[in-house]
């Protein structure tokens, strides 16, 4: 299923079949002067999304608690300084 677009005259016009169409698992993006402007997804896509999108942000709380608590050696990213000039 492909994504539609519709101009925002036209998705105001067929709200319902906007809505509908999202509901089948299709995005409906919306355009203002030819230029996206907004997306209507389904409830369903919108909580999946908020739920991956907290779920990949760990809070500062919880990177701290990931940390290691025993002082043990930890393999480092072989990373190489930049040379610059001053």
């Amino acid at each position: 299923m492909a994504d539609k677009t519709w101009s925002l005259y036209e998705a105001k016009n067929r709200f319902s079949a906007v809505v509908e169409a999202s509901m089948a698992g299709e995005a409906q993006w919306v355009t203002r002067r030819g230029r996206r402007v907004s997306v209507v997804v389904s409830a369903e896509e919108y909580e999946r999304l908020k739920a991956l999108e907290k779920g990949a942000s760990p809070g500062f709380a919880g990177l701290l608690l990931a940390m290691p608590q025993d002082d043990g050696e930890f393999d480092r990213m072989p990373l190489q300084p930049r040379n610059i000039e001053l």
